[in-house]
């Protein structure tokens, strides 16, 4: 008898839709747990190789918090493709500016770098306020608890 590859029967994969308010929450803490919900690690039909995992609308992203000095240190790139290209900004301008860019990068960057990870990515809604387009859907609100200590 051969081992085989466990595959979950595509029609079976149910993918629900989770809301996470990022307000007042641990950036990487945050961006972990979103991570896992989007590749479906929690469910017991997780594939490495298949994309059973479920969709996240994340909310208030601009109220999202980072320790240290990482507001003023951490420094977020992107290049324009042309020779002199690199744009460098802090967090906390990035922040004024596109707060939702943020997260997004944070949980990019906790998924798998090839074609998988990107089907994954559009699975993620982030919003910068505390409204979002996604309520035909019915998502279930998933408490994600990132500071220590802390009980709600």
């Amino acid at each position: 008898m051969t081992n085989k590859t466990y595959l979950p029967p595509q029609d079976t994969i149910e993918r629900d839709w989770y809301i996470v308010d990022a307000a007042d929450q641990r950036l990487g803490r945050l961006a972990s747990e979103i991570a896992m919900i989007l590749r479906g690690k929690k469910k017991p039909q997780y594939t490495p190789h298949l994309d059973a995992g479920d969709f996240v609308i994340v909310v208030n992203a601009e109220k999202v918090a980072v320790t240290g000095k990482k507001r003023t240190q951490k420094l977020y790139r992107r290049h324009s493709g042309r020779p002199g290209g690199m744009k460098t900004e802090t967090f906390a301008k990035l922040q004024d500016r596109l707060p939702e860019r943020i997260v997004e990068h944070a949980v990019k960057g906790m998924l798998p770098k090839n074609s998988l990870g990107r089907q994954l990515f559009t699975k993620l809604k982030v919003y910068a306020g505390p409204t979002h387009p996604h309520a035909a859907q019915k998502p279930k609100e998933l408490k994600i608890q990132t500071i220590p200590g802390v009980q709600d």
